[in-house]
């Protein structure tokens, strides 16, 4: 068994032992098992899958890093990490048609351009992970743990 935690600047999002994690890194997604060797690596803002007794758990991270420590520890320092249950679509859903907006209003060079994509990037991962986890507990009768 694995421990993880996942932490924000503003508190601890989990801190429990699973069977193992995916995550999104600048290198493309990596998967940590038991006895993995000791690594850090950059996040990248996308979806961390906790599997735990055959069950699969989504979050949606937006940037930051993780570590995996001798002893199976692994620490993820998020940016900013939520529960795919916790994701209100319908609030992500306008975030993502607000940026869009702004950036149809704005040339391509203007800051306000790159920050409306930063959110509509954001907004958009939300909604691919939550709607992912919702299908997965649909379609494989899942329970939430």
């Amino acid at each position: 068994m694995l421990n993880l935690q996942i932490a924000t600047p503003e508190k601890v999002v989990l801190k429990e032992k699973i069977d193992k994690v995916s995550l999104p890194t600048e290198l493309g997604e990596i998967t940590v098992l038991s006895g993995h060797i000791p690594l850090v690596a950059n996040l990248v803002p996308g979806e961390l899958a906790i599997y735990k007794g055959g069950e699969t758990r989504y979050f949606a991270v937006a940037g930051g890093f993780v570590e995996v420590r001798p002893g199976d520890n692994i620490i993820v320092l998020a940016d900013a990490a939520e529960h795919a249950e916790e994701i209100d679509l319908t609030r992500a859903e306008d975030a993502a048609r607000r940026a869009k907006k702004v950036m149809e209003g704005v040339r391509q060079d203007d800051v306000k351009f790159a920050e409306a994509q930063v959110a509509l990037e954001r907004s958009l991962m939300r909604l691919r992970v939550a709607r992912r986890s919702r299908r997965h507990q649909a379609g494989a009768g899942t329970t939430k743990i």
